[in-house]
């Protein structure tokens, strides 16, 4: 009989082992800068690995954004003269949609992070930190409440970083549009239909429930809600001019829609 393989085993298949020479002590100094930078490299892989079958809304390239704008939303935010939070905000950043719940292949990778993190040696503190910001970011869990409660400033950081990027602007014609656009049309969704009305008063469950729905209607459902969610006042600054951008381009989809424009 096959042994069932759990999920550390798991992780292993998408990160190669450490080096025999490298023991457990040696992996938990993780307070060097090389240390740091070579988790990061690491994190970088899984990241790869993993998220390799995604569709273009939530690739690598998503998380690499996600990433750069966190670090310099927390610069902007003065969380840059600590370390330790700079790291947390990496990190949470590049691993928040690793084991995502709308791409998973099987459920043990639903541990992909927690078990990263336990082999990386990351200090017990960061990695609650670290777990708890990918835990409670998604806007299904804004919708249950989580995010009225108190929460540290890292966690804003990396959750705005991940909103921006779902309503982000180039030139005319926004990222987050484009993701939003791509998402949809992988999961096979309708484009636009005026007789399904969008669902605005969603609980967490009505927002994961796979029904009818269409992809003009999660700009009413989600992406138009975000700018107000923000909670950085860096993130809101840059949030206000990509909002600005999907009620331009939704009043220009509609008047096409109908024949107008």
């Amino acid at each position: 009989m096959a042994m069932r393989r759990g999920p550390h085993q798991r992780y292993n298949e998408f990160i190669p082992q450490m080096s025999a020479h490298q023991s457990k002590s040696s992996v938990s100094e993780k307070s060097t800068p090389m240390a740091i930078r070579d988790t990061v490299k690491r994190a970088e892989q899984l990241v790869e690995t993993s998220m390799k079958g995604n569709d273009a809304s939530h690739d690598a390239s998503h998380v690499w954004r996600v990433r750069d704008l966190a670090l310099s939303l927390a610069r902007e935010e003065g969380l840059s003269s600590n370390p330790d939070s700079m790291e947390i905000v990496e990190l949470a950043a590049l691993l928040h949609d690793v084991g995502d719940y709308k791409y998973l292949r099987d459920p043990s990778e639903e541990k992909l992070v927690e078990n990263f993190l336990e082999e990386e040696g990351i200090a017990e503190s960061k990695k609650i930190k670290i777990l708890s910001i990918i835990k409670g970011m998604g806007f299904k869990d804004e919708l249950a409440g989580v995010g009225n409660q108190e929460f540290p400033p890292e966690f804003g950081v990396v959750q705005d970083a991940d909103r921006l990027d779902a309503i982000g602007a180039i030139e005319f014609f926004g990222l987050g549009i484009a993701r939003c656009f791509t998402f949809g049309g992988n999961r096979n969704r309708v484009l636009h239909d005026p007789a399904i009305q969008p669902r605005l008063d969603l609980s967490k469950e009505h927002y994961m429930k796979k029904e009818e729905q269409t992809t003009v209607n999660h700009f009413h459902e989600k992406l138009l809600k975000l700018k107000d969610l923000m909670k950085t006042k860096a993130g809101l600054r840059r949030a206000e001019k990509r909002h600005k951008v999907m009620e331009e381009f939704l009043k220009q989809f509609y008047a096409e829609w109908d024949g107008k424009a």
